[in-house]
């Protein structure tokens, strides 16, 4: 008997060191939102069936795409903590890189990155843990792919409550 219970007590403790494991390594990888070719599915970070998806793509704080409108470019971003959107005119900067301009703050897009910034300053970089470009996206710098000159006012959209997919964690 008291083989028996050395045994339960060992498989016991192996099995909690696995859910432990289980439980430590699925906060460390998640799995990606869901997405079609128009963005992330029930999420302001989508393009309209009206738009091309010129590239979409999530970091662990913000999801975000950027869509060519029968009137330009548009950054399309959602920070996931709290499900407020951000609608702007965006403008092709270059090298894979989309910016969009909201009172003195730059939110730039890149396959590496979500770079928030005020003038010369870094105020954040959210690297991107998903990232997905259309095929003339992937333009290599220095191409001879013509840039967006929108220079629509960058106003943002009002909008609703978060959609589904952009209800995040503990709100912390």
């Amino acid at each position: 008997m008291h083989t028996s219970l050395r045994l339960f007590l060992t498989s016991l403790t192996a099995v909690a060191a696995s859910s432990v494991a289980l439980v430590a390594g699925s906060a460390l990888v998640s799995a990606a939102p869901a997405s079609d070719s128009l963005g992330y599915l029930d999420s302001t970070a989508r393009c309209a069936s009206t738009a091309e998806t010129v590239v979409f793509g999530s970091t662990a704080e913000s999801r975000v795409a950027i869509c060519d409108t029968p009137i330009g470019l548009q950054y399309r971003g959602v920070r996931v903590r709290d499900g407020a959107r951000l609608i702007l005119s965006a403008a092709n900067g270059g090298a894979g890189a989309y910016d969009a301009d909201n009172d003195g703050i730059t939110y730039t897009v890149t396959s590496r990155a979500l770079t928030i910034s005020a003038g010369s300053r870094t105020i954040r970089e959210e690297p991107m843990v998903d990232f997905h470009a259309a095929d003339s996206a992937d333009e290599p710098a220095g191409s001879s792919a013509p840039s967006s000159t929108t220079t629509t006012t960058t106003t943002p959209t009002p909008t609703g409550p978060p959609l589904p997919a952009e209800v995040g964690g503990s709100g912390s």
